[in-house]
């Protein structure tokens, strides 16, 4: 059944709940697309104070009545796709908010906005997950209604992002499933050569997506008109870090499943612990299983002594090409995302706006460090202050040369 007014499914929401789905597709999107050309016309394009404040206005508004209906009715019990639905709907309402300076975790010691807080920690409790908007709302989750997919606005930067942001995430995760299904097969098994080869055609569709995105998508609508719509908020007391591209398991299952890093590692566990909220159930549990497996690179090395056999050659050669290709994403991520689309427009910015820049809540130079260092566990560079797997990635090109 479809509510023919919204063309929502009512299996997937209640009456409520399709109504401010309605409004955050429709109503919210037009507001905040217009309040984007206020902004982008202006010469200091990051400034935000004093403009369109009757704009900003009726958003808060909005948004206030149907998240206060939906505050009052409490658990419905609806189910996760519901649960999930209206957190994320919440989310981007709150998000909205932040992005306009209608709220700033630097100038609060709780949010302004409490019914939205409450449903959302009500709600994020429930099913387990960070009580803010995550990747998977905007990406894997975003559920089209007559084709239109949930987004803060009609720019079509926006839905470039949003759509090929969804599309690496698919890849990433393809070569993520094909390497976990060799595990119960062994690396010696001449099938785990055909998924190493599935693997290895993921990412390299996922390269050829990257490499689309980079090339078609403006510089200056993205950082200005996109991006600050991730910026980190406070739910109740606690601030939450914006959502953040890599909060999906497939990433985290190629780093462990090739071995790049570990899940001991006390750097990458961390990394690991602060992420795993940010990611759907399913996802969580995807990730938890894939730290209890031995990594494909470990297997290999375990079995050395058989270097000469036809088999190990092959299946070290089949690693190699999937372990370099994943390496090519990550440099292609912090070359060409970091540094043109986030590093390149700071240096413009006026020191007033400067440490607002990050969605992940740590200043610009912290965490430009942070994802060199990630970028060199996957490319398993040689360096001094973290253990990267440089040194044994080179032992493996020897054994199968």
């Amino acid at each position: 059944m479809t509510d023919t007014s919204h063309g929502i499914p009512t299996a997937k929401y209640g009456a409520s709940a399709a109504r401010f789905d309605h409004w955050i597709r429709t109503d919210f999107v037009e507001l905040n697309t217009q309040l984007e050309e206020l902004y982008f016309a202006q010469s200091d394009k990051a400034n935000v104070a004093g403009v369109g404040d009757d704009l900003k206005d009726a958003l808060r508004r909005g948004g206030h009545e149907h998240i206060v209906a939906l505050w009052r009715e409490g658990n419905t019990d609806d189910g996760f796709d519901s649960a999930f639905g209206v957190l994320g709907n919440v989310g981007l309402y709150m998000g909205a908010l932040r992005r306009h300076e209608l709220t700033n975790p630097d100038t609060e010691d709780r949010s302004p906005f409490p019914e939205a807080s409450s449903l959302a920690l009500h709600i994020g409790a429930t099913i387990g997950m960070a009580p803010r908007f995550a990747t998977a709302h905007l990406a894997t989750h975003n559920y089209a209604v007559n084709g239109v997919r949930k987004s803060y606005t009609s720019l079509k930067d926006e839905f470039l992002f949003i759509d090929e942001n969804t599309r690496g995430i698919l890849a990433l995760t393809e070569a993520a499933e094909a390497l976990a299904r060799i595990v119960p097969l062994g690396v010696s098994n001449m099938v785990a050569l055909d998924l190493f080869e599935s693997a290895a055609k993921s990412l390299e569709r996922a390269i050829k997506i990257n490499q689309g995105l980079f090339d078609n998508l403006d510089r200056d609508r993205f950082f200005y008109c996109v991006r600050p719509y991730y910026k980190p908020y406070r739910v109740g007391r606690e601030v939450y870090r914006g959502a953040n591209a890599g909060d999906f398991a497939g990433i985290n299952q190629l780093d462990l499943l090739l071995g790049l890093t570990r899940a001991s590692d006390p750097y990458y566990a961390q990394l690991l612990v602060d992420k795993l909220l940010f990611m759907t159930p399913g996802d969580q549990a995807k990730l938890k299983d894939t730290m209890r497996y031995p990594s494909l690179l470990d297997s290999l090395l375990g079995l050395a002594g058989h270097a000469e056999a036809d088999w190990f050659k092959r299946a070290g050669a089949a690693y190699l090409k999937v372990a370099d290709l994943f390496a090519e994403t990550a440099r292609q991520h912090h070359d060409n995302l970091v540094k043109k689309f986030i590093v390149g427009p700071s240096d413009d910015l006026g020191d007033q706006h400067l440490q607002q820049v990050t969605a992940s809540g740590p200043p610009l130079p912290v965490l430009i460090r942070a994802l060199e260092k990630l970028r060199d566990f996957r490319t398993a560079a040689k360096r001094d202050d973290i253990e990267t797997r440089a040194d044994d990635i080179a032992k493996l090109r020897e054994l199968v040369s």
